[in-house]
């Protein structure tokens, strides 16, 4: 299958080719605009295997996007190119509409064009996916609720909105133009090369230094975490197997606190980096009360009953292990999260209205 990926630098994205790679008789096309979070350096170990290729452009440039289409002349388009972090669309929200929705619409508009020049039977089987995130659905408050695809929608952030936005549009081009779609929405992800402005890794590195841990509020709130290498094998899935017109909830059954992730991340240094900055005697030391997130979603779960009863898909890892595995990734590859740092981040606090301010 020839395979077009947007936002193949990204963290899922570039999970997902590292992946595809392992598969032969997949030719990928990585389409980035590297963005602070895009970077290169996640997919090195690939870079010069003959069925990938990377072209440096914007989702958001018709042009650029039909002149790709058309000289890669893909069976199937996988949408991850996106701003994605929550924090940073209450600081800045126009570069969320600009790329999540006003992106996906010229995205969606190129493929289109290029889906109406296809003869059968590869039209047919064209494939437009797009990947989504599981706060579009916004909060529960019930203990026992979980997201549903049939779960209304309820977005909470500027992010979320843009989400949400994006994935109407990719419905109303299966609905009104037949282009053959599907959805995925997912949970909480986490695992080797993720940007650390993330919860895990940037508690990790924090760690390491002696520097503050910030738990948002009373860190009561609740994702449910999957492994980013399972949500790539779901995607491949998704795209190979998945009914048009489908959505489909991927979830790691893996509903953690906010406060016992950091925990579970000080345990593990305990056992793993037991060499500590000087003067602190225990990890967990270093945890910081902060003022919580505006329109913080307390609690995030995700039934992942459809893709497993429909295409038969299962995560292999649990919390424990992938943590583990995640831990021990960052602690053998610093010199990879210094290099993607590149002076626009530094692991300071983002999305606050106020200041940052601790909590008694």
């Amino acid at each position: 299958m020839r395979i077009l990926v947007t936002g193949g630098a990204g963290f899922i994205g570039s999970a997902l080719i590292r992946h595809l790679m392992q598969h032969t008789g997949h030719q990928v096309l990585n389409v980035d605009k590297l963005t602070y979070a895009g970077n290169l350096e996640s997919l090195r170990e690939i870079d010069d295997n003959p069925r990938y290729a990377f072209l440096h452009a914007d989702i958001g440039d018709a042009a650029a996007m039909a002149t790709a289409l058309a000289d890669f002349a893909p069976d199937a388009v996988m949408h991850l190119a996106a701003e994605s972090h929550v924090d940073r669309s209450i600081d800045g929200p126009a570069a969320f509409i600009q790329t999540n929705i006003v992106g996906s619409y010229v995205l969606l508009d190129a493929c289109r064009a290029y889906w109406q020049t296809l003869p059968e039977p590869r039209k047919s089987a064209f494939r437009f996916h797009h990947i989504s995130t599981d706060e579009v659905y916004g909060d529960l408050h019930g203990a026992d609720d979980l997201f549903r695809e049939t779960t209304p929608y309820a977005p909470s952030s500027p992010y979320s909105a843009s989400k949400a936005a994006s994935d109407h549009l990719v419905r109303a081009w299966q609905r009104t133009y037949g282009l053959p779609v599907l959805i995925t929405n997912c949970s909480n992800n986490y695992g080797p090369y993720h940007f650390p402005e993330k919860l895990i890794p940037l508690v990790i590195l924090n760690a390491l230094e002696g520097k503050p841990l910030p738990v948002y509020g009373n860190g009561q709130q609740v994702r449910d975490w999957l492994f980013v290498e399972d949500h790539a094998r779901a995607l491949l899935t998704v795209v190979s197997q998945g009914k048009v017109g489908e959505t489909y909830n991927i979830g790691g059954h893996n509903e953690q606190k906010n406060l016992d992730v950091v925990r579970a991340i000080c345990a593990l240094l305990e056992e793993l980096a037991p060499r500590k900055p000087a003067g602190l005697a225990r990890y967990e030391d270093l945890i910081t009360y902060v003022s919580d997130r505006p329109g913080h979603d307390l609690r995030y779960a995700i039934d992942a009953g459809k893709i497993q009863r429909e295409l038969g898909w299962v995560p292999q890892e649990t919390f424990a292990s992938g943590l583990r595995k995640t831990v021990q990734w960052y602690l053998d590859n610093l010199d990879w999260c210094r290099r993607v740092q590149d002076g626009s981040y530094q692991r300071e606090r983002l999305g606050a209205i106020d200041p940052l301010k601790e909590l008694p």
